[in-house]
């Protein structure tokens, strides 16, 4: 079942992925999806503080992943320079990230490689700039209980 969550700032936007970090195991894999602009690293930037990282997140877009260290290990990579599959299999983020936590920004345009178990994270925007986070989970994550991610 999709679970969304209203954001009117910023700050909510944070505080959804941060609540959902409370929720993540070694080997999770989270995708997010949404326009330029539309939230993704904010998303994952709340996902690292609750992941208890205390580097700054930024954008991994010209160097394609990022890691971060904290109470378990964030792999944050961004596929949107990449051209095709085969590229991202040469990534390894799976294995990359197995002892921790794989966020893919525009995770949607290759959720076919990164198997079934996994969590879509859809981030569109209104006209008004209010945010709606929409998680939709995929194999185990069906078993979750992700209505605490919201207020």
């Amino acid at each position: 079942m999709t679970v969304a969550v209203a954001c009117a700032a910023e700050a909510d936007t944070r505080a959804v992925g941060r609540r959902l970090a409370s929720l993540l195991r070694a080997g999770d894999v989270v995708l997010l999806s949404g326009e330029l602009g539309a939230g993704k690293t904010v998303f994952a930037s709340g996902v690292a503080e609750g992941l208890g990282v205390e580097t700054p997140v930024v954008s991994p877009s010209f160097v394609l992943v990022r890691r971060y260290e904290g109470l378990m290990t964030l792999v944050h990579a961004d596929l949107y320079r990449v051209g095709s599959s085969g590229e991202i299999e040469d990534l390894d983020l799976a294995s990359d990230a197995a002892d921790g936590v794989l966020v893919v920004e525009w995770g949607d345009v290759s959720e076919q490689s990164f198997g079934e178990d996994h969590l879509m994270v859809r981030i569109t925007q209104d006209d008004e700039g209010v945010r709606t986070v929409a998680l939709e989970p995929h194999g185990s994550w069906r078993s979750r209980p992700l209505g605490e991610v919201a207020p």
